[in-house]
């Protein structure tokens, strides 16, 4: 068993999730957060920590989500580990902007 993040996290970005996953199994993409199943322990720490709900075991998917079993897999292996979250407990995260160019 491994957990897996499905849509709800698109475009949410909490990382509160990131501070209690004792193994470092989240991957940051550019829209939302994948777990690894590989290095997932299944402590389900994640889950409550999680406001949208994005996270779930993987054998408690509904079937209209379980093409998220092979996302998070997938994605897992092409975006970098997150280490911490990132902003306020609770709070979502903003992308990071580009610095404006003003003339000096």
């Amino acid at each position: 068993m491994a957990y897996v993040v499905t849509d709800e996290c698109v475009g949410c970005k909490y990382t509160d999730c990131v501070d209690v996953c004792p193994v470092s199994c989240f991957h940051e993409g550019p829209e939302m957060l994948y777990i690894n199943p590989e290095e997932c322990i299944d402590c389900n720490a994640c889950v409550a920590e999680c406001p949208p709900e994005a996270i779930w075991a993987d054998v408690d998917l509904p079937e209209d989500k379980f093409q998220w079993i092979e996302i998070n897999g997938e994605m897992s292996n092409k975006y970098p580990v997150i280490f911490e979250s990132r902003g306020t407990k609770g709070e979502p995260t903003e992308a990071p902007t580009e610095p404006s160019s003003q003339p000096s």
